[in-house]
């Protein structure tokens, strides 16, 4: 198929010409440090998305705790422990090529969100990893970020999708199961009924 670029913006000032000049509040709120404002956001928000890139592309990844689970040490500092997960470390092998990551943290029932921009570190410090053990269990690694950009994003999106309408909520066995995918990609070599059945237990066990 051939591309027809006729309506494709392709610089800045076409883009500028669509969208015009941000409003005062869509600047004023991005600051270098982490405000108490937004120090509050941090210590409420279970979830936060992490991404990253490096030579093999990019990666957004899920991260959630206890609200608070990331931590800010100071204001230019947060430090995220990397939990348990599929070892596939994506994230990690990103930032020891490129250091820049970008959060994205969600409360639970609040449609606002926060963005933090900044430079990650890979820590395996003992004291650092004891410090954020949970049920005896340190983590592997804390990502320890130095911030450079902050601030919160407006609540339209979340709005828009009804993100914490439970109304809304999608019934999981509306979907295919992890099992059935896993099974489908791997002509039955992995995952199955017996992984979709065996599943919670182990997550259970293996949480931290």
């Amino acid at each position: 198929m051939t591309e027809d670029k006729t309506h494709i913006v392709q610089d800045l000032a076409a883009l500028e010409a669509i969208y015009g000049t941000p409003a005062p509040a869509s600047t004023v709120k991005e600051i270098d440090y982490i405000h108490p404002h937004y120090r509050a956001f941090i210590a409420a928000a279970p979830f936060a998305a992490l991404a990253t890139g490096g030579p093999d592309g990019l990666d957004a990844s899920p991260r959630g705790d206890a609200p608070g689970f990331v931590h800010v040490e100071d204001e230019k500092t947060l430090m995220l422990p990397d939990r348990r997960g599929n070892n596939r470390v994506d994230s990690l092998r990103n930032i020891l090529a490129d250091p820049r990551v970008a959060l994205l943290f969600l409360i639970p029932g609040n449609g606002n969100t926060l963005r933090v921009n900044g430079r990650a570190a890979i820590s395996v410090d003992p004291a650092l990893l004891e410090r954020f053990a949970v049920q005896g269990k340190p983590p592997r690694s804390v990502l320890v970020v130095t911030v450079e950009a902050v601030y919160f994003q407006c609540a339209r999106a979340i709005l828009r999708s009804d993100l914490w309408n439970p109304e809304k909520h999608v019934a999981r066995d509306a979907l295919p199961s992890i099992g059935t995918i896993l099974s489908d990609l791997s002509d039955a070599a992995v995952g199955g009924e017996s992984y979709d059945r065996e599943w919670w237990a182990r997550a259970k066990d293996t949480m931290y």
